[in-house]
């Protein structure tokens, strides 16, 4: 393995079902060797999450986040298993796991005992509430978009709350776990610590004991911090959003509306760009009405800008509105399906997708100029590591 970022890191994968997983395909995508351990017989979880399923019978839940790494079947209640887990785990640049809190430690694979075998190891905890008084609340996402607030800022006003069509916040929390770990990585490199022999082979950059450290990310808080201009107006001000459906709450227009064919958002976020907006669909007095001349007055006035701009935008296909918006500098688009999502990036020359193994999967994100993310291996089956991975551990 050669030219990643993360070349020659090793992690070991104690992780299920998406906020751990997608943090370390993350990791995997930029170089690093991801073992992925699972239970014998079922593995992780989303191995049967479906339908759908991919040519082959593989669940699509399952394929979308763990490409690029390796799997080893370890029952962490046999002995013998257990060894070659606290091995990995001793070699390990990286653990990743979400358990609930304590059963690690229980298992004696916790950060306390890996410590001293393995002073230089980054050791990622990702839980739903915390390690304290939430360590006993189940880690799920619903719930998290529930109790962290999501859910009563999303859906019409009065509804009862409306979930995120995707997984948002264990999306979200393994982004934060990758970020975590990366800067836990520099600071290891940075003060020249952690010089032990990763499983890939090669000797981490620097010298002496230590370096490592734990990095701890939970749902709740990663929630709460995406939550972002929502979080901030209770934070600092005591304001408690409300659901708005698709509308924003300090800017307009900014929400959906009804184009000939279907529908189109307009997020017209300065005074600039509503001028243009006012030209383009030829109502130059709404751009001069006092009313709407300031982003202040056109929130305190919203229902009737918006009703007119909505006779308008009426009048033409939303493809038309697209092109014709586009051209003047308005911030706008078509509600897309994920066919239509796909198609437009592949239009724009965002490669969206890669075949890997025969199978079609969703492209790294973040893209590099001297490292770029690569595609090595699809995702494997259960356990097809198994001799690899005693094999790098040695006897």
């Amino acid at each position: 393995m050669t030219g990643g970022a993360l070349s020659g890191l090793l992690v070991a994968d104690f992780s299920r079902v998406l906020a751990g997983p997608y943090a370390t395909m993350l990791l995997a995508d930029l170089g690093a060797e991801v073992v992925k351990v699972e239970r014998p017989g079922t593995g992780d979880d989303t191995r049967a999450w479906g339908p759908p399923y991919a040519p082959g019978g593989q669940a699509t839940y399952f394929l979308g986040v763990n490409r690029n790494k390796r799997s080893v079947a370890l029952d962490l209640g046999d002995t013998a298993d257990l060894e070659v887990a606290r091995a990995l785990a001793t070699r390990a640049d990286v653990l990743v796991e979400n358990f609930r809190p304590g059963t690690m430690d229980r298992l004696g694979l916790g950060y306390d005992a890996l410590r001293a075998p393995n002073p230089g190891l980054v050791y990622c905890s990702i839980t739903g509430f915390g390690s304290g008084a939430g360590a006993g609340l189940p880690g799920y996402d619903l719930i998290a978009q529930a109790v962290g607030g999501l859910m009563s800022v999303t859906g019409e006003p009065g509804g009862t709350g409306t979930k995120a069509g995707v997984a948002l916040v264990d999306v979200i929390t393994g982004l934060h776990a990758a970020l975590g770990v990366l800067a836990a990585l520099r600071h290891r490199d940075h003060t020249g610590e952690g010089g032990h022999v990763t499983g890939a082979g090669r000797p981490h950059p620097g010298g002496g004991p230590g370096g490592g450290q734990r990095v701890e990310v939970s749902l709740l808080s990663s929630l709460l911090s995406a939550l972002t201009n929502h979080s901030s107006a209770y934070a600092a001000a005591g304001v408690v959003p409300e659901a708005m459906g698709n509308r924003h709450p300090s800017i307009v227009p900014y929400e959906v509306f009804h184009a000939a064919d279907r529908p189109l958002v307009i997020a017209a976020g300065n005074d600039r760009q509503f001028q243009a907006l006012c030209a383009v669909l030829d109502r130059p007095d709404l751009a001069v009405d006092p009313r709407y001349a300031t982003n202040a007055g056109r929130v305190a006035a919203r229902d009737g800008l918006v009703a007119a701009l909505d006779a308008v935008l009426r009048e033409r296909p939303a493809d038309e509105w697209f092109g014709l918006l586009t051209a003047a500098g308005v911030p706008c688009g078509p509600i897309n399906d994920l066919a239509g999502a796909f198609a437009l990036a592949e239009e724009l020359g965002l490669e969206p997708s890669v075949r890997l193994g025969g199978t079609g999967q969703v492209a790294a994100p973040v893209r590099l100029g001297a490292t770029p993310p690569s595609y090595r291996r699809p995702p494997p089956e259960l356990g097809q590591d198994d001799a690899w991975v005693r094999e790098i551990l040695g006897p």
